[in-house]
């Protein structure tokens, strides 16, 4: 037996004005669960300590709680000491029981067919990955899109996609979706994170839902805009100026050895709205022995279409960017666009390697900059968080250069589409992160995704930059300094 130390949010409305943390020691075997260290309280410490639990392995969804702050099912979940249990972001009954309820009586039920119908294997095989849901709820209290408007959630977005495939349903169930906000959802990912078991209800729900929107006419109408510029054009954006693509070589050559080479896949944003922020990395790039292929024929890696539902010339474009890349010969292909990295790694089948220009940076190592004497704070992409799984290698780059301080990983509002078809909605999740970074006392932000980017910068007055841009200004403060003429 090991004590361990944990701290608990209590809270019980017919003593209470506030919920407060409890602070409580207790013995449990090695490799207990946050379920047992709960146990212990309660038989061994307080009786009062209100909290759920059924089954007791990891079936029944009911003992979901938050533990330092991510959704968890307590019997699933290792205990470790210090550790801060709290209820889900949910309406508070008492304690760690919060109100479900609501939630789930937005989930649809089977709506019988008159005449039976058995499904094939098929059908059942596809209704598999989301006919597990255990209803625990932790992707509801993590969404953001329902902090802000009347999304119903992806709960019920999973359970709109399972009817929609089961023949043994005859309720219309695109509309419903619709009605209950399916073009809401930012596509951050945070719900398919935190689900214990690993439902997919971004790519497996909202998405499919919204291209069998997109097949019967109703995908909004700036959503068509988009995919119509992108059949035109073979970008998703409007030139506004020179193009990073019009300005730049076939190759960049590194100003020392060749340490590696890699592919650039540039992207809609940073070629034709942000462009200096990818002279900005390559110029980080060719300091730290990178040299550079860029195809000029490039396109558009088919994200917004993907995620608003409109698949119908997509293949063309994944055809295209993977003939481009792989008839040079390129083995690794890099992207700095959070989103092309997700879409090139999870929606395509590429014969080379795709890494994020943080990971090459990390793998080959780079010349420190010189520290600048500046305090920030890092957004963490969705799509490099939660569909790159990148999180740590950012931070190795930026704790090089400049005094780190962390927020909390929320989602901005700029993706799934929301930006653009939802303007109103991704204002008052931009202003929610311009608070954090308020919170934060720094004086800079940083990101690595030019839709985050360009988003946060409407709703922070602090400068928000690329990580590849601060490195730079690093490198010429170093170089500033190097060649500064000595005091005599």
């Amino acid at each position: 037996m090991n004590e361990i130390t944990v701290k608990v949010r209590r809270y019980d409305p017919e003593h209470d004005t506030a919920s407060h943390l409890e602070t409580y020691t207790v013995p449990v075997h090695d490799g207990a669960r946050v379920l047992h260290v709960l146990h212990a309280i309660h038989n061994e410490c307080d009786p009062t300590l209100s909290y759920r639990y059924c089954c007791g392995s990891g079936q029944c969804g009911s003992c979901a709680v938050r533990v330092n702050g991510e959704p968890v099912l307590a019997c699933m979940e290792e205990a470790h000491n210090s550790s801060i249990i709290e209820p889900l972001n949910l309406p508070v009954k008492k304690d760690l029981v919060v109100d479900l309820l609501p939630k789930l009586e937005t989930i649809a039920a089977l709506q019988p067919c008159v005449e039976r119908v058995i499904p094939t294997k098929t059908e059942i095989d596809t209704i598999k990955p989301l006919r597990d849901c255990i209803e625990c709820l932790a992707c509801v209290s993590i969404c953001p899109a329902m902090d802000v408007t009347s999304f119903a959630g992806p709960t019920a977005m999973r359970q709109e996609m399972r009817l929609a495939l089961d023949p043994r349903d005859c309720g219309d169930r695109v509309p419903d979706a619709i009605k209950d906000g399916l073009f809401t959802c930012t596509s951050c990912q945070a719900c398919a994170k935190v689900c214990p078991k690993g439902i997919e209800i971004p790519g497996k729900a909202i998405e499919k839902l919204r291209a069998l929107a997109n097949k019967r006419g109703f995908t909004l109408p700036r959503h068509q805009e988009v995919a119509a510029l992108v059949k035109a054009t073979g970008r998703s954006v409007t030139r506004i100026e020179p193009t990073f693509l019009e300005q730049v070589g076939d190759v960049l050559e590194p100003y020392g050895p060749v340490k590696a080479i890699v592919g650039f896949f540039v992207g809609c944003m940073y070629n034709m709205r942000l462009p200096q922020a990818a002279f900005d990395a390559m110029e980080v790039l060719m300091r730290n022995g990178i040299r550079v292929i860029i195809p000029h024929d490039q396109v558009c890696c088919g994200s917004p279409l993907i995620r608003t539902g409109q698949l119908a010339f997509l293949d063309a474009l994944k055809s295209k960017n993977i003939e481009v890349f792989s008839s040079r010969g390129i083995d690794t292909v890099m992207t700095m666009c959070a989103g092309c990295g997700s879409t090139l790694k999870n929606d395509y089948t590429t014969p080379f390697a795709v890494m994020d220009i943080n990971e090459v940076l990390t793998k080959y190592g780079i010349e420190p900059p010189a520290r600048l004497p500046v305090k920030a704070t890092y957004h963490d992409p969705c799509h490099l968080l939660r569909g790159q799984g990148i999180r740590d290698q950012p931070r190795e780059l930026i704790r090089q250069v400049v005094d780190l301080v962390e927020m909390p990983s929320i989602c901005c509002g700029s993706g799934g589409g929301v930006k653009s078809g939802l303007p109103e909605e991704a204002a008052a999740l931009g202003k929610r992160r311009g608070e954090e970074i308020q919170k934060t006392g720094a004086e800079l932000v940083i990101s690595s995704c030019p839709f985050c980017e360009f988003h946060i910068a409407g709703h922070t007055d602090k400068p928000v930059k690329n990580i590849t841009t601060v490195l730079l200004e690093g490198y010429q403060e170093k170089d500033r300094k190097n060649n500064a003429p000595t005091q005599t």
